[in-house]
């Protein structure tokens, strides 16, 4: 497989989610093979690449952003290091795939993007709902104008403590916001909120809900976004809910689409009618993603999830949680 011809990958942390949402991807999707691995650890990395048939891997991550033989780097470390291995991948001309939460915070958002205009690299968020069959359905029933105008969108994500909607590991570094960049909000609200932004365009103003209810860890967190549109997005999370629940219902002049962000169904509300849309995943969820962003790497399709788009979000996710 010619480099130059193909998108030849190195993934710097290779941990859980890489083992079955994306790992295996980089093998799968055309004009794509995975060349080498890294974690620091190296009976886990070895054992990674064994399992996942990759030739090399190393617990040095400047092995991988070296390697003549890769042409583009997966970051799927946690967020405290998004930055400082994409700005060394930047500086080795190649391209970068990054996983969300992009970086810590705005800062650190303005730092990327001012080194990557600098760059002749490439870089795409993994923001990778945005490609998955229900949240494509979404977008198509919005822009199609099923329900009509739309007025408004409201998200409210409650999970108890026996709730699955994150992976438990035994070193929980998603609650620790030196690592996370706050608590369970930093892991799963980007995908959310860059949906939103992704429907709805461009943000005109973002307002902090109840900030004093908000702790260090960001357990509850409340929001309101006014996009340029007219359409306004209010957020719900608490992360010590007695009951889970996890719904987005979009409200237009028709009727409402409502759905879940970890199910596999959308219910459209039309002239008094209940209809529902039934969805099934691909096996590797990012496969999708990745395929666009490979494709986005070798000229034939535009970004599928830009650094601009990516910063909105994490400056929507600062005022959220009180940072500016």
């Amino acid at each position: 497989m010619k480099i130059d011809e193909n998108v030849c990958w190195g993934i710097i942390g290779c941990g859980d989610v890489t083992e079955l949402k994306s790992g295996p991807a980089f093998q799968k999707v055309e004009d794509s093979s995975l060349v080498a691995v890294m974690r620091r650890n190296e009976e886990k990395v070895k054992d990674f690449a064994e399992r996942h048939h990759v030739k090399k891997w190393t617990t040095n991550a400047s092995e991988i952003i070296n390697d003549k033989s890769i042409n583009a780097i997966y970051i799927a470390t946690p967020p405290s290091t998004h930055l400082q291995y994409a700005l060394q991948v930047l500086k080795a001309n190649k391209n970068v795939y990054l996983e969300k939460p992009m970086v810590l915070n705005s800062i650190e958002a303005k730092i990327l993007s001012d080194a990557l205009k600098q760059s002749r690299s490439k870089l795409t968020i993994a923001h990778y709902r945005r490609v998955l069959p229900v949240f494509l359905t979404v977008k198509e029933l919005l822009e199609s104008n099923v329900i009509g105008h739309v007025s408004l969108a409201e998200i409210t994500i409650h999970q108890s403590k026996s709730a699955n909607l994150i992976a438990k590991i035994a070193d929980n570094w998603r609650t620790n916001p030196t690592i996370s960049g706050g608590g369970y909000f930093h892991d799963i609200g980007p995908h959310q909120i860059d949906l939103m932004v992704h429907y709805f365009g461009e943000v005109d103003t973002i307002i902090a809900v109840d900030l004093e209810k908000n702790t260090v860890s960001n357990d509850v967190v409340k929001g309101f976004v006014q996009f340029k549109n007219g359409i306004q997005f209010k957020g719900n999370w608490d992360f010590n809910a007695e009951e889970d629940k996890d719904n987005c219902t979009i409200y237009g002049m028709k009727g409402t689409i409502s759905f879940s962000f970890y199910g596999d169904e959308i219910i459209i509300f039309l002239k008094g009618k209940q209809e529902r849309y039934q969805f099934k995943n691909p096996m590797h969820v990012q496969q999708p993603m990745i395929e666009k962003t490979v494709g986005y790497f070798l000229g034939k399709n535009v970004n599928p999830c830009s650094i601009h788009e990516a910063a909105v979000v994490t400056q929507i996710m600062d005022v959220f949680c009180g940072i500016n």
